[in-house]
């Protein structure tokens, strides 16, 4: 009975190609933009995850992401220094500030500022030099992968920021010593790193310049302990960089607007795949209703009747969630290699699978009613 089914479904050719498109492209909707935003909420969190020698980050309670600017008094590093269980504690500081190219061409730039002694928090991969080339006058090290864009020329043609030549942050002459490979980040302001103390020296004077304590535990000291006494004795707030990656993405998606843009498409797909299937199915079933009657007229149960329609429903499913699956892939793979977030972890093809089985078992359940409704005596009248 299975394969009648199938039979009856592939020999009414448009309305199966018909079937099988929304349900592919309803599966475009729902993987493209699920893992669209997906690869959104990794990135706002990629300055974070690009520095993982510290266990806890130190911060003012207030701080909502990773890029807010509230600065720290300098008596915080000793005293965090000083608590049982902090192995080292160093300072970081970052700003936005702005910056001039050698041709005249003006952007902002996240200065980065990292200990002196020991340069913890830098980049975790050098393209051109290592961190090493920071403790050189005047040296910075930028993202490799903003030179074509964030760091090209004004005029045409005429080149972007490389390693030697010499640029202005707040008036400041810098040096470019090296270039380094940043994660992909939501932000678009390009990052570059210097030590510490040329930062402040080249930032505009505060009374308050230290932005963030990076903290390692100690070998066997557990973070949470760690952490709640930290927050005890310093009134401020210690982070994991998982908490620091979490508050940030839930910031940006709920204050950008992102989170329902994309929920809305995700929706969209999910009503576009159950309208499209459960109209096409329904009006399917009405054309095969004379099938149906003979096959009950022959004996045929209810139960037999219903498994057909699911197995045609779950055929559909199948082949336009695979051709789907693949054309989102293939889109995704195009929109990564031209730099924008696309990121398609397992529980994206999973979730999409269901969402779409759940449209063609919707869409069976309303042609079954008038299957089994259906009386045989329908095979007979004229």
């Amino acid at each position: 009975m299975i394969s009648v089914a199938i039979k009856m479904l592939v020999g009414d050719k448009l309305k199966y190609f018909g079937l099988v498109a929304g349900i592919a492209f309803a599966s475009l909707l729902i993987i493209q933009q699920g893992s669209i935003l997906v690869g959104l909420t990794h990135q706002t969190g990629s300055f974070i995850r690009d520095m993982p020698q510290a266990d806890l980050w130190i911060m003012d309670p207030e701080i909502r992401f990773s890029q807010d600017v509230i600065p720290l008094g300098d008596s915080v590093l000793p005293r965090v220094r000083g608590i049982t269980g902090v192995d080292w504690a160093v300072p970081m500081y970052q700003g936005f500030l702005k910056s001039r190219l050698p041709d005249g061409t003006r952007q902002t730039v996240i200065l980065v500022g990292l200990d002196d002694a020991t340069l913890i928090g830098g980049p975790p991969e050098m393209s051109k030099g290592s961190l090493e080339v920071l403790r050189e006058d005047k040296a910075i090290i930028i993202d490799e992968g903003a030179l074509t864009s964030k760091f090209r020329f004004k005029q045409a043609g005429t080149g972007h920021m490389d390693v030697g030549m010499t640029m202005d942050i707040n008036d400041h002459e810098m040096k470019v010593a090296g270039l380094f490979k940043a994660s992909k980040s939501f932000f678009w302001e390009p990052t570059a790193y210097t030590t510490y103390s040329r930062a402040l020296a080249i930032a505009p004077p505060e009374r308050k310049m230290m932005n963030f304590v990076l903290v390692k535990a100690k070998p066997g000291q557990e973070i949470a302990e760690l952490k709640g006494r930290i927050e005890s004795v310093t009134g401020l707030k210690a982070r994991t960089s998982d908490d620091f990656i979490g508050i940030t993405s839930d910031y940006i998606l709920k204050e950008t607007g992102i989170l329902v843009n994309f929920g809305l498409a995700v929706g969209l797909g999910f009503l576009v795949g159950a309208l499209v299937s459960g109209q096409m199915l329904y009006n399917f079933t009405l054309d095969n209703l004379r099938y149906y009657g003979t096959l009950k007229a022959m004996g045929a149960s209810n139960g037999r009747l219903i498994a057909m329609v699911l197995a045609q429903a779950t055929l559909i499913g199948l082949l336009g969630y695979g051709i789907g699956l693949g054309a989102g892939s293939y889109l995704g793979k195009l929109v990564g290699d031209a730099g924008l977030a696309f990121m398609m972890p397992w529980y994206i093809p999973v979730l999409g699978g269901v969402a779409i089985l759940g449209c063609c078992l919707l869409a069976a359940g309303i042609s079954l009613v008038r299957v089994v409704r259906l009386e045989p005596a329908i095979v007979f009248k004229s």
